[in-house]
């Protein structure tokens, strides 16, 4: 079996009280998910993700302690993939489209997002980020 491994972000920023994600529509495929892309020799996790959100959004992002979450699917017969996300604050709104790969980028508040991505594992990570604010939140 071939393996596979990539790494991403849930990109988001605080809008008034509100919490927004970054939303990416691959052009091949149609599906609304989050930015990410396969790891490059020499690489780790971290900077594969930084590198592959820049590349796809134009948005630099920090990224959070305490979330990341692995992800796991068979995209193809005999191909097993990982994909490794965290989560990472937007340094600003306005991005650019990486017009090769993505046809439309939008920012979503998190109920929204739930509904707009595809995937069962995509409304899983949207979950896992609500609980990560609404912890983050009773703190500060």
């Amino acid at each position: 079996m071939k393996r596979e491994k990539s790494c991403g972000a849930l990109v988001y920023r605080k809008d008034n009280d509100k919490y927004k994600l970054l939303l990416v529509k691959h052009r091949y495929g149609g599906h609304w998910c989050f930015p990410k892309g396969h790891v490059e020799a020499g690489e780790n996790e971290t900077e594969t993700a930084l590198r592959e959100v820049m590349e796809e959004t134009g948005i630099q992002i920090d990224l959070q302690e305490g979330f990341r979450h692995v992800v796991e699917y068979y995209p193809k017969p005999n191909v097993k993939k990982q994909v490794v996300y965290f989560l990472g604050k937007a340094q600003y709104e306005e991005y650019t489209m990486q017009e090769e790969e993505i046809r439309e980028i939008t920012w979503a508040d998190m109920d929204k997002a739930l509904y707009m991505v595809t995937f069962k594992n995509d409304k899983h990570l949207i979950r896992e980020a609500k609980k990560y604010f609404a912890s983050a939140d009773s703190i500060s």
